[in-house]
């Protein structure tokens, strides 16, 4: 499911996609300065900062993490993409389908799932579907609509309106610029359970990369998850 390159930042996502970090600033001593700047004061070794980032997590103080910033490079399918951008203290800059025309790539999933009678919104695996009859459905369906988008291109139509007839399963690209204070809401909430799990995998592959960056904020956030549960 994911290919993990740690010196690049970079893990492959579900059949095409991918998490890659463009730019990072700050550190968990950046976090420990803007806390302590409050009171004039400056790092006071390692055990010391590390206690002072527990404290803010668990007491959420969370603003000393605004000043540490993400800037990643991410594809993934436009389904997952409307999901991700329903999180907006942060920066998107997406590819546009009116400049670009859009290239023969869709998000083929390796099985089906079931809706989830306990859970409306969630789906569950179910071996009671036919998921080879179902995925050559799904496959023709994806096929003739590229097919039609690229008719309507060679007859003249304009982009903007040629996409109009492509599926949400269509990968789509932008890059996003978050604080760690914003991006650890977003990992609590989308590598959660009940998330969907297309976007899941793309919570866990970034949570690999916080945990890399910022271990001392990323051992204190993931204590304080366990105990809330």
């Amino acid at each position: 499911m994911q290919n993990t390159t740690p010196q690049e930042n970079y893990i492959e996502v579900l059949d095409k996609g991918f998490v890659k970090l463009v730019d990072f600033m700050g550190s968990d001593l950046r976090a420990v300065s803007s806390a302590r700047v409050s009171f004039g004061g400056v790092s006071k070794g390692e055990e010391k900062d590390k206690l002072l980032i527990k404290y803010l997590v668990e007491n959420g103080h969370h603003s000393p993490f605004e000043h540490c910033y993400f800037q990643f490079h991410i594809k993934c399918p436009i389904f997952v993409a409307r999901q991700w951008m329903r999180h907006r203290i942060c920066s998107y800059n997406e590819i546009s389908a009116r400049y670009t025309e859009v290239k023969d790539e869709f998000y083929i999933p390796t099985e089906f799932r079931v809706q989830d009678i306990a859970n409306r919104q969630g789906s569950i695996v179910s071996k009671d579907i036919d998921n080879k009859a179902l995925l050559e459905i799904y496959n023709k369906s994806i096929e003739n609509s590229y097919e039609s988008y690229k008719k309507l291109l060679a007859a003249g139509v304009a982009r903007e309106m040629a996409r109009c007839v492509l599926p949400v399963s269509q990968y789509t690209q932008f890059y996003w610029t978050v604080n760690a204070r914003a991006l650890l809401n977003f990992i609590k909430l989308r590598a959660d359970n009940h998330a969907q799990y297309e976007i899941r995998v793309y919570a866990e592959a970034i949570k690999k990369i916080f945990k890399e960056k910022l271990p001392w904020t990323w051992q204190a956030f993931e204590n304080l998850t366990k105990e809330e549960k």
